[in-house]
Parts: structure tokens; C-alpha cells; sequence
């Protein structure tokens, strides 16, 4: 009797924690995982700087869910079934311990993204998953009952089942190999447009460029012309500005930004725990206490130096201008530098190489217990191809992790 054949389409996160589980799960299917590109699991190499944030410590699935810009409600029943809590017992019943830093992003005590890539391998290859590289899949079809998957390389292979795990990609025709899952002849309405998640501001006029590396801890970042805006650290870089309040705003207003074409005004609020008459209050304080003291000497409010010298320059203060002297109208594009700075975006740059997509296959074409195609039975998807993406700290894989789970518990039923 022929066995029952899976074949899992993507040799990522998702692709892998499918294999692993259908394998756990259906011990007599014959599972084979292919991956177009020579090496396995390359995003897992490079996330976190190569430590591999593997889930975030959020245990509570109310709040977790709130850090996915896209896919909240439909990750809401998915979690009760494989959350942040069960990713964390699973990586260490198998011997890779976890840690909790101070952000709450989890990596492996190790530091090492190279420890969970080998966990998986070896989970893998225990279980006996066959795994395959430079296996580009041509086209998906289904003949007879059965999924015919044509590689780019002429072989045709043939499974009784499919899960299709491949990430995000940046343009909707890359999309087009994937059985339309409206069940229409000519139209991919199951598709969301992809646009990019998850990058930086370039700013090539900002003054503060050759401030790269200065970071302020709480700030207001606030994207012109729309209720946009985050609040957390920001970075000044080379480029411009990046930071978790910078790559949080790129991926809420991920589409705002896309339908501008990444041309636009931010607006920074250097100060985010004050307001404007307490900003005022405080320097009135410090001018009446420190009056021969010099105004861009000495940073206020905790503000790196360098920023506050930068500021208190583009006011219109010099290096010698003391808070006697300092005149009325000088003080005010100060304070409104300090709370409503404008910077003008020209372009974006990928955060570290970790490139998210908004956008994919619409979670409502596929059942919301199991992740398998409504239109296409045997079809099951898991992972960033479908319209779900977190921010950073851990939330992208946790969405790996939980769908990989779902689809390989179901896809042998």
C-alpha cells in the first residue's frame, strides 16, 4: 500500500515547524520539505544580528495579539492551540534553553541563531522529513485527488497533501504559481497587494545625519497628513532615523506609506513623557537658576548632548548665546524643535536584512481551526504568505511557529 504522501513547500520557520509536527503527528506519512534557494532556514540565520529572537515573553494571547498590525482576530483562535508559552516549552523539552531580555524579546541562552537552525535540522532529520535544496516549485495543480507540484527544474513530483510555506514576496506576480483559492479561472482575488513591513527613514536632507548612533530613549514619531504614530526609542543614523518607534510606524502605516511612495513628512517629538507648557516650565526653571550658563552646552531633559547642540543650533542659538540673553522667539523654535521636529522621508532601507511583507493570501481563504484552503481540500498554507506580520521583537516568528503548528497537526486528517 502506497504511503501517504506531504510535501511541504518552503524551507523556513513555518515550512520546518509544519514538517516537524505533521512528521510528529502522522508518523507513517512520507513528509519531503523543499527549499528553492542551497541553504535551509536563512532567515533564522540572520534575525536578531544572528541570535535568532526566537518569541517574545508576552504569555497573556489578549496582548499578544495586539503587536500584528495584520492577522489579530485571525491569530486569536490559532494561539489556544500553539502560543508564545508552548514555543518556549517546545524549543526547550528539546534541549535549547531560552532567555528573557529586558524588551522581552527570547533568544536561545546561546546567542546563536546556529543553535535553533540545529534543533530544527535535527528534529527534522529524526523524524524522517526528507529535505531538499535548489527545489524552485514551477506550478501547483491538482489532478485526480492528488497535488501535482512541477519544479523548476522539470520533475514532477506528487503528493496527497501540500503546505505551502514560503514567505512573503515583494511582488504579486511572484504569487502567481499558487492555486487561486476563489476557485476562479483568471483572477487571484484571494491575493492582498504586498507592500513592505518593517524598514527605516531615509532622510537625506536631515540635519542630524551626522548625529549616526545617537538614540533617544522615548519619543513620538508622527507621520504627516494622517493619525500615524508610535512611541518608543528612535535611532539617528547614517541614512536617517530607525529605532522599534520608527520600524513600529512602518509597519502600522504600512500601506499609507506604500500609496506615498515612501515620500513624506515625519514629525518627532524628542520628549514624549512632557508636554509643551511642562517643556516650557522647565526651562523657564533652569534659565532663572543657571543664567550665565550657555544654552548648547548643556543638554536638558536627560537628551543626548549631541542632539540637544544640534537642535539648539538649527534654533538659531550659538555656541555662545547664554540663558540670560537667550530672546523670546529663539526659545520657542527651540521648544518646538524639541516637541514637533519635521523631517522630510525620501525612501526606506530594510531593517537588518529582515524583510516583512503586508500583504499575501487573505486569511479568509482558508479555515481559520486548520489553515487549509476552503476552495482547494488538501491545500494548507502557514506562515508570512499569508496576509499576517507583526512587528519586530519575536512576534513574526511566533506567527511561524503557531501556524506551522496548526497545519501540520491538521494536514494529514
Amino acid at each position: 500500500m502506497p504511503s501517504f504522501k506531504i510535501i511541504v513547500i518552503g524551507g523556513g520557520a513555518a515550512g520546518f515547524f509544519g514538517a516537524i509536527t505533521a512528521a510528529e503527528t502522522f508518523p507513517d506519512a512520507d513528509i519531503t520539505l523543499l527549499e528553492k534557494n542551497k541553504t535551509v532556514l536563512n532567515k533564522v540565520r540572520i534575525s536578531g544580528g544572528g541570535r535568532c529572537n526566537v518569541t517574545h515573553d508576552c504569555f497573556d494571547n489578549r496582548k499578544l495579539i495586539k503587536n500584528y498590525p495584520r492577522g489579530e482576530t485571525f491569530l486569536r483562535p490559532l494561539l489556544k492551540q500553539f502560543d508564545a508559552a508552548s514555543t518556549v516549552r517546545w524549543f526547550e523539552s528539546r534541549g535549547v534553553r531560552l532567555k528573557t531580555e529586558a524588551d522581552g524579546r527570547m533568544f536561545p541562552v546561546t546567542d546563536s541563531s546556529e543553535t535553533i537552525i540545529t534543533c530544527l535540522l535535527q528534529e527534522a532529520r529524526r523524524l524522517g522529513v526528507q529535505i531538499r535544496t535548489s527545489c524552485g516549485v514551477k506550478s501547483l495543480t491538482q489532478r485526480d485527488g492528488k497535488w501535482q507540484i512541477d519544479l523548476l527544474s522539470d520533475e514532477t513530483l506528487l503528493a496527497d497533501r501540500v503546505l505551502v510555506a514560503v514567505g512573503g514576496y515583494p511582488q504579486a506576480a511572484s504569487y502567481g504559481w499558487i492555486p487561486d483559492l476563489e476557485n476562479s479561472s483568471n483572477s487571484h482575488t484571494a491575493l492582498v497587494s504586498p507592500v513592505p513591513s518593517l524598514f527605516t527613514f531615509n532622510t537625506p536632507g536631515n540635519p542630524l545625519l551626522a548625529l549616526a548612533g545617537v538614540a533617544v530613549p522615548d519619543a513620538i514619531v508622527r507621520l504627516v497628513g494622517t493619525k500615524q504614530e508610535q512611541r518608543g526609542p528612535v535611532l539617528i543614523t547614517h541614512w536617517g532615523f530607525s529605532g522599534p518607534a520608527v520600524l513600529r510606524l512602518s509597519a502600522w502605516a504600512a500601506r499609507d506609506l506604500a500609496q506615498l511612495e515612501y515620500r513624506h513628512e515625519i514629525r518627532i517629538n524628542w520628549l514624549a513623557a512632557l508636554n509643551e507648557n511642562q517643556i516650557r516650565e522647565q526651562i523657564q526653571a533652569f534659565r532663572q537658576q543657571h543664567p550665565k550658563k550657555q544654552v548648547a552646552s548643556q543638554a536638558l531633559f536627560g537628551l543626548p548632548n549631541r542632539l540637544w547642540t544640534a537642535l539648539a543650533t538649527e534654533a538659531g542659538i550659538t555656541p555662545t548665546d547664554r540663558w540670560a540673553e537667550l530672546a523670546g522667539k529663539a526659545q520657542n523654535r527651540l521648544i518646538n524643535l524639541l516637541t514637533n521636529s519635521t523631517y522630510a522621508v525620501s525612501g526606506k532601507s530594510t531593517f537588518k536584512d529582515e524583510f516583512v511583507t503586508c500583504g499575501g493570501l487573505a486569511t479568509t481563504a482558508v479555515k481559520s481551526e486548520t489553515l487549509e484552503s476552503l476552495t482547494q481540500p488538501g491545500l494548507f498554507f502557514a506562515g508570512e504568505v499569508l496576509d499576517v506580520d507583526g512587528i519586530t521583537g519575536g512576534f513574526n516568528f511566533q506567527n511561524a511557529w503557531t501556524t506551522g503548528f496548526v497545519a501540520g497537526k491538521h494536514i494529514g486528517l
